[in-house]
């Protein structure tokens, strides 16, 4: 099969397509996936580019395809099943059950840049009706972390006012989710041109972060008081914003840190506001489950910007990582 490997960590061509050995056929509990569309993450190009990844490494944590063959005591999934990549394969009911990503398939484990994985059926899910491959793909970790920010831990309803931050991936998921339940929608972004694609979108108001540097007190004017949630991604370079944005009481989850891992926390003011920073990554099965369910029902379809081939990976990450792209940037097998 074709695949993509991390054969020379920390140079600047780390990977390469390669011929690997078909895997066979799937063992007790496990089932064989013919992988159709993977996309990229903000995770995937750390693992991409990190000197540390270890040698042979097969990246990128999403994936969709078409169940071919089940091994012995699966039960959930059956030949024919479109489905999709779970990032946590062991978390599957209640909180969060890990700190480290040695389970998750791009990262710790092998992820789907390959035309065929043989792997536990918990690996996987099944893919919402109608979905294309390309479109199940982009919900493994973008969708999947946007329902969960919105929903299973934000626990929005019609009227709530919602702040996202970019345009990227989980943030166009975002606004998508927010209009579904009926919220009011902030979006900011440094691209006017972004601003009016979101727009069009639904996105109830804009905000250039570039034109209004302080876009926390320029959303508390435009909403009469702050928002319920601010979707975070920036991290330490926007989060103080993202505090003075949100209402007394508010919530910010914070679900990136795009511009670091350290930086100053305005606990004054987060004290006094008593605004929750919760952060969150990606979800686990029960999560995803109810997300299924909910696009099984809506008209709902993710926004894809781009398409590449395997062949054409570095392409895809050189695209990604110029920041020109709006949702999700997809790779087909």
């Amino acid at each position: 099969m074709k695949a993509v490997a991390i054969n020379k960590p920390g140079t600047p061509a780390p990977f390469s397509i390669v011929e690997l050995p078909d895997p066979g056929k799937p063992g007790p509990g496990e089932v064989r996936v013919r992988i159709h569309a993977t996309t990229i993450n903000y995770n995937d190009v750390l693992v991409i580019r990190n000197p540390n990844t270890l040698a042979g490494h097969i990246p990128l944590a999403d994936g969709a395809g078409v169940v071919e063959e089940v091994g012995e005591g699966v039960t959930d999934l059956a030949v024919g099943d479109t489905v999709f990549g779970r990032f946590f394969p062991q978390w599957l009911e209640g909180g969060p059950t890990t700190d480290n990503f040695h389970a998750t398939p791009g990262m710790g484990l092998p992820g789907y840049a390959r035309e065929i994985a043989v792997a536990p059926a918990t690996q996987f899910e099944r893919a919402p009706k109608g979905y294309t491959h390309a479109e199940a793909a982009t919900l493994t970790v973008a969708g999947l972390t946007a329902w969960r920010a919105l929903f299973s831990d934000g626990g929005i309803k019609p009227g709530d006012k919602v702040l996202i931050l970019g345009t990227g991936g989980v943030a166009v998921f975002a606004l998508q989710f927010a209009k579904l339940a009926g919220a009011t929608t902030i979006v900011t972004s440094s691209s006017d041109a972004k601003l009016e694609r979101v727009r069009q979108l639904g996105a109830d108001h804009l905000v250039n972060y570039r034109t209004e540097p302080q876009w926390g007190d320029h959303v508390q004017r435009l909403t009469n008081g702050g928002v319920d949630l601010v979707l975070e991604v920036g991290g330490p370079a926007t989060l103080p914003q993202s505090i003075r944005a949100a209402r007394i009481g508010g919530l910010v989850s914070l679900i990136g840190v795009l511009t670091g891992t350290l930086g100053e926390i305005p606990t004054g003011e987060l004290n006094m506001k008593q605004v929750r920073v919760h952060g969150l990554v990606v979800g686990g099965q029960r999560q995803q489950r109810d997300m299924v369910r909910a696009l099984d029902e809506a008209t709902l379809r993710p926004v894809i910007d781009r398409t590449f081939r395997l062949d054409d990976l570095n392409d895809a990450l050189e695209y990604f990582g110029s920041g020109a792209h709006l949702g999700k940037v997809v790779i087909e097998l």
